[in-house]
């Protein structure tokens, strides 16, 4: 298993990526880098997750999804939570990345850049309308803990900011 890379059987997967975040329904669990590990014995799985962050609310909810969407392709599911290594936000998938942009959410910047824009006010994160970096940021949290709220000061649109997690 490498950082945010896993193999795992097509079918298998294909029925991971149609487990959606609860928070950000346009990603899936696949796209977001939580599934570590898959164990296929025979229909028995035992899948392994990393929460976003340490007490996410979304996990409770997105285990149960994953185990009915395995159920309902004929596996029997067991979940673990690993919080070892800690999950980062290097695992977003580029498709994650730019189906966050395309719903309307800044993809996470790389860790020194999102450290200047959230905490020195550089202007780093892109408007995701306009594409101007004269952006600034409205609230150290946005809709979720996760995200930031910024606004753009060339189109006046509100956007999230996915924090940089590393």
């Amino acid at each position: 298993m490498v950082a945010g890379k896993i193999h795992i059987d097509p079918e298998i997967y294909s029925v991971l990526e149609a487990v959606s975040d609860p928070e950000i329904p346009v990603l899936s669990i696949m796209d977001m880098g939580i599934v570590r590990e898959v164990i296929l014995e025979g229909k028995s799985i035992h899948l392994k997750i990393t929460p976003t962050y340490s007490g996410c609310p979304a996990m409770d909810t997105i285990a149960v999804d994953i185990k009915l969407a395995l159920e309902a392709a004929g596996y029997q599911a067991t979940i673990e939570l690993i919080l070892s290594p800690a999950w980062t936000t290097d695992w977003i998938t580029e498709k994650g990345r730019q189906n966050l942009l395309d719903y309307g959410i800044a993809p996470p910047l790389n860790d020194s850049q999102d450290k200047r824009a959230l905490y020195d006010g550089e202007r780093l994160v892109p408007c995701i309308r306009c594409k101007s970096t004269n952006t600034k940021m409205i609230s150290q949290f946005g809709s979720t803990a996760c995200k930031s709220l910024f606004q753009c000061e060339e189109c006046l649109e509100p956007f999230d900011y996915f924090k940089c997690l590393k």
